[in-house]
């Protein structure tokens, strides 16, 4: 397509006259990846993959960080609104970006449904007599506030929430680290490195426990892709994309692979059942006796960073995607540079969704991290093919000329793009995933039809 090798319009800095300054950018990067998935989910991946579950954070965050370099390349390059939906339009045409902004958005409103619910449950803690649709009512007010007020409001809530999610991490690592050298805790209790190759060993469940894991593991990685959103509307994209981008490897090896580390070396894997967080699991060996208040707080915030973020993220491509006549008009409306229409389509279904949610069985968590990992992985599948095709339409001197340019090209594109293929065909062969892949691919035929019949025919010829 001819649109392959267009510049950005105007130099980054003078697009917009207030936006996310890099201490924004930076904490946005920081928490998009901390939420629910590690807090709670972090479990249920032990449980199937035993201590091997390191190796799984490991290779998801490489694939994290390969989708997130080809998304900063072409950010940089182009940061346009919209983001990766209008990169997969203008570089694997119309029907891609389609497709990938209403994806997006379904994973979106997925999770936000699930972290509403979710909410409202938690502040059982403190009030078990408050109705809980008054939670969810303050909670949409809340976040639905700083989304219409401005991009700097959002950036500050964010700010605000990552601050206490990556506390409460760093609490539990300290913690852990002091138990190990000092020896608190129950001394019945096996903790150190043994803990990592005793009960079965290093794959205790074998290869196929740990490709199991893959599902949950993915989950907890959702959202990081926000980045590329948030980065466009950054004071100055072109320096603060690739330094929010390139903080992803420490965030992984820190958040991740060094927390659960922890939490596997203080905790025999299975003992960590899931029936309370791994990381309530430390505060108790420490004789903190406010460890299940203290976690409640940091779940809710968790929650309402994830909620803010999705709104944000959702909002900004939903509303691109209309300016390129790839979704209603009347959403393409902005104020002040906010998709105010959008938010409020989207505080609406909100609205009308916690309802259903509400009627979903417990097992709700499994399903909706389910669902959205394979709208997640579709998304970054579409971002790694829309970065290959760019790059395809670049002339040598266009590539030299990159400012921010994708490592180990191109093999960690395809390494990245292979394992995402994998992660689908797991949802293909573990049956309790149909559920899940049935009702992604009965979405994308929906809105392919939907495409087909009102949109295709609205867009501008030639």
């Amino acid at each position: 397509m001819s649109t392959t090798t267009q510049p950005p319009a105007a130099p980054a800095t003078t697009r917009r006259r207030t936006g996310l300054s890099a201490r924004h950018l930076h904490f946005i990067a920081l928490g998009s990846a901390i939420g629910t998935g590690l807090f709670y989910g972090s479990a249920g991946a032990i449980q199937a993959a035993g201590p091997s579950v390191l190796l799984v954070y490991l290779l998801g965050g490489a694939v994290v960080y390969f989708m997130l370099r080809a998304l900063g390349e072409m950010a940089v390059r182009m940061p346009i609104s919209g983001s990766f939906a209008e990169y997969t339009r203008r570089f694997l045409g119309p029907w891609a970006g389609y497709i990938t902004g209403w994806m997006f958005a379904f994973e979106m409103l997925i999770v936000c449904l699930a972290d509403l619910t979710a909410i409202a449950i938690y502040m059982r803690f403190w009030f078990p007599d408050t109705d809980q649709w008054i939670w969810v009512a303050l909670t949409l007010l809340v976040v639905g506030a700083a989304n219409l007020a401005s991009v700097r409001w959002f950036g500050e809530l964010e700010f605000a929430f990552t601050i206490v999610k990556v506390g409460a991490v760093i609490a539990m690592i300290a913690g852990g680290a002091a138990i190990l050298a000092v020896g608190l805790g129950d001394a019945s209790t096996p903790t150190g490195l043994s803990n990592l190759t005793a009960d079965g060993g290093f794959f205790p469940h074998g290869p196929g426990g740990m490709i199991s894991a893959f599902i949950l593991v993915l989950f907890a990685f959702g959202g990081t892709e926000i980045i590329g959103v948030a980065g466009t509307e950054a004071e100055d994209p072109g320096t603060a994309i690739p330094k929010a981008v390139n903080t992803v490897p420490v965030r992984i090896l820190l958040f991740y692979v060094l927390a659960i580390g922890v939490i596997l070396l203080l905790t025999p894997w299975r003992q960590i059942t899931g029936e309370e967080s791994p990381f309530v699991q430390i505060f108790d060996t420490l004789g903190v006796s406010w460890a299940a208040a203290a976690l409640n707080l940091v779940v809710i915030t968790a929650a309402l960073s994830a909620i803010n973020a999705d709104l944000f993220g959702a909002g900004r491509v939903v509303a691109g995607m209309a300016r390129q006549h790839l979704a209603p008009a009347a959403l393409s409306g902005t104020v002040r540079g906010v998709p105010v229409v959008t938010t409020l389509a989207m505080l609406g279904v909100l609205v009308v969704g916690v309802l259903l949610n509400w009627a979903l069985p417990e097992s709700v968590f499994t399903i909706v991290a389910s669902l959205a990992t394979f709208s997640t992985v579709f998304v970054w599948l579409m971002i790694l093919l829309a970065q290959v095709a760019s790059r395809r339409g670049m002339s040598v001197e266009e590539r030299d000329a990159l400012r921010f340019p994708v490592p180990l090209w191109p093999y960690g594109q395809v390494f990245a793009i292979a394992f995402i293929l994998f992660t689908i065909g797991i949802m293909v062969w573990i049956s309790e995933y149909h559920t899940a892949l049935l009702t992604g691919v009965g979405f994308m035929a929906l809105m392919s039809v939907l495409y087909l019949v009102t949109v295709r025919r609205r867009l501008p010829r030639g």
